[in-house]
């Protein structure tokens, strides 16, 4: 059994359909009307990748049949499928259970394709170790993910509830893909994701329970905003009152809700800042939930785009960073962050 990472687009943009369908796809374009089903091994996927793309380098090639060869004949019945998701900071964990498909009639990207049986769709990034993070953080679209002993580590977290697994001793496979796929061990990553994984970690440590309503508050208040942040306790759904002008009775007037748990906030929370917006006369109101959103709480975003917004942790991340030099010097001190430079990947 093998472990792989799949990637569900730049962006993220084809997550929804790989949940919802239970199948994870070879979005490559130029692949649109090749069915690879007949192909027997890395060298006919090769010549493939060569006529496709005449003008390729031999690196390019290789890097791309690789991708092709491990999602079409490397990867099998019964391996663990990787799947991070942009949309949400979390990640998806499948089975595979078909052997490559060439969906003809399907849409273009959608047509090379492996069934999965979903084990997990949204688990919070924080509970994986770092080093397994920084291997989910291969810009490759597909891989497979050996390094410290990572299958047997993945598998063993199902039986903690999806939490860390001890690491296994030095010493192990470090092979991001078998080497007859022609992908190199040095396999490029996301420094910018990593980057944002210890972010989010030192949020969680430094900012637990009340105290992400903290933060959210200092947020809001960097941008210009008058606020009321209840005290730590049950707050009726209202952990902060945010308003415009300096005694915070002009527009906008929000009511914001933060959750900081490890589960995905569901509608009835949802429909309990509804409710708390009402009671207080807020204009709009803000939910933050650090874990993300179930289906139920993302299918009303449609019905009350004009009132409500929602963060993730993402969101949340990028607010701070946007922010940063504004926040109050207390809440820096306890999240110390610095920008750093770093040479562009061709796809930034």
């Amino acid at each position: 059994m093998a472990l792989w990472l799949v990637r569900a687009g730049k962006y993220g943009e084809h997550e929804a359909r790989f949940i919802e369908q239970n199948v994870v796809c070879l979005t490559f374009s130029d692949l649109v009307n090749e069915n690879l089903t007949g192909i027997a091994d890395y060298e006919g996927i090769k010549e493939v990748v060569q006529r496709l793309n005449p003008n390729s380098t031999i690196r390019q090639v290789g890097n791309s049949a690789g991708q092709i060869w491990a999602f079409a004949l490397a990867m099998k019945v019964g391996d663990w499928v990787v799947l991070p998701r942009k949309e949400s900071a979390t990640i998806a964990i499948g089975q595979v259970t078909s052997p490559y498909k060439y969906r003809a009639g399907e849409d273009s990207l959608y047509r090379h394709v492996r069934e999965i049986t979903w084990l997990a769709t949204s688990i919070p990034r924080a509970s994986f170790d770092q080093d397994l993070l920084y291997s989910f953080g291969a810009f490759l679209t597909v891989c497979q993910i050996q390094r410290n002993d990572a299958e047997v580590r993945v598998r063993a977290m199902q039986g903690r509830g999806w939490t860390s697994a001890p690491p296994a001793p030095v010493g192990v496979v470090v092979n991001a893909a078998n080497p007859e796929s022609g992908i190199d061990d040095d396999v490029t990553v996301d420094l910018e994701l990593l980057a944002r994984d210890a972010i989010a970690r030192l949020i969680i440590q430094k900012f637990q329970g009340h105290g992400l309503a903290r933060l959210v508050d200092a947020i809001l208040k960097s941008q210009g905003l008058t606020t009321h942040l209840s005290p730590e306790g049950p707050d009726g759904g209202i952990d902060i009152l945010a308003g415009g002008g300096s005694f915070g009775f002009q527009s906008p007037r929000i009511c914001v809700q933060v959750k900081s748990g490890d589960s995905q906030a569901d509608r009835p929370e949802f429909t309990q800042l509804i409710g708390a917006m009402q009671n207080v006369h807020a204009d709009q109101g803000l939910f933050v939930s650090w874990s993300g959103f179930k289906q139920t709480v993302m299918r009303e975003v449609p019905n009350q785009f004009f009132k409500v917004r929602l963060w993730n942790q993402n969101d949340l991340i990028d607010q701070i960073l946007d922010n940063y030099d504004k926040l109050d010097p207390d809440i820096r001190a306890e999240l110390p962050l610095k920008r750093i430079w770093t040479i562009a990947t061709p796809d930034d």
